[in-house]
């Protein structure tokens, strides 16, 4: 494993671990540095290596900046890791919403992973190899009050590694995402998260643990997907065991959604 670029918090971050641990070189680019630090020492006191880099996802000369960076340093990129997301709430009535809350997530998901596969692709396409992996949530094929931003911005994101594996298979690059539900160790992380879904359970009349047990509860398995999990799921998708897999999602759901 060569070079790995990811974009993310909480889930960037165990994935971006995992890969460190296996020999792949990490570029970390993401909006918090501290948070980015802090990975980039863990994987450096493991012997790793790690690179870090502030980047704006919506900034498509930024984004395609970083990427020129990591393929000059790295001789390449070889993996590209999107798993960029907002904590935002839209628990309102649709005729409460307004098209700047709707747009948010829409546009934070859509356009920050048009615009990273875009620039990485044109990197795997001359090596003829690569992988790029998306994070999505079963909003993608929810229905409800309160999902509509956030449901349009994963179906879109599944729709984009769909087109991105019709188009990019002939330069040998696979898109394949990794749909999960809610992970309690990445709410926990992040305080910002776990004050809207704190929010989001007071509003149900019931606490975050309620939440995230109802949450479980409704799935067959009755569990919730770990950072361990899915950073292990990354890693399968991005190996040659994985090889005929693309334009696929990986539904770490725990059968809350089956396809």
């Amino acid at each position: 494993m060569q070079s790995f670029m990811e974009e993310g918090g909480a889930i960037g971050g165990a994935v971006a671990r995992l890969f460190a641990e296996q020999g792949a070189k990490v570029f970390l680019a993401g909006r918090s540095l501290n948070k980015m630090e802090r990975v980039a020492a863990d994987i450096r006191k493991s012997g790793g290596a790690a690179d870090i880099a502030v980047v704006d996802a919506l900034d498509g000369q930024a984004v395609r900046d970083h990427a020129d960076r990591v393929a000059r340093e790295a001789g390449g990129i070889h993996l590209a890791l999107n798993a960029i997301g907002i904590a935002h709430n839209q628990f309102k009535p649709l005729a409460d919403l307004s098209l700047e809350e709707f747009e948010l997530p829409v546009t934070a998901y859509i356009r920050s992973t048009f615009l990273s596969s875009q620039a990485v692709a044109h990197h795997m396409k001359r090596a003829r190899s690569g992988v790029i992996l998306h994070v999505t949530t079963p909003a993608s094929r929810m229905a409800g009050p309160g999902f509509i931003g956030h449901s349009v911005a994963c179906a879109g994101v599944e729709a984009m590694s769909r087109n991105l594996a019709g188009e990019l298979a002939k330069d040998g690059i696979r898109s394949v995402c990794i749909r999960s539900h809610m992970i309690p160790e990445a709410i926990s992380m992040d305080s910002h998260s776990k004050g809207l879904f704190q929010e989001n359970a007071a509003m149900a009349g019931i606490t975050l643990d309620q939440m995230l047990e109802g949450a479980a509860g409704s799935t067959l398995l009755h569990k919730l997907p770990t950072l361990k999990e899915i950073a292990e799921t990354a890693l399968f998708l991005a190996s040659d065991g994985a090889g005929s897999m693309t334009g696929t999602v990986a539904n770490l759901s725990g059968g809350f959604l089956l396809d």
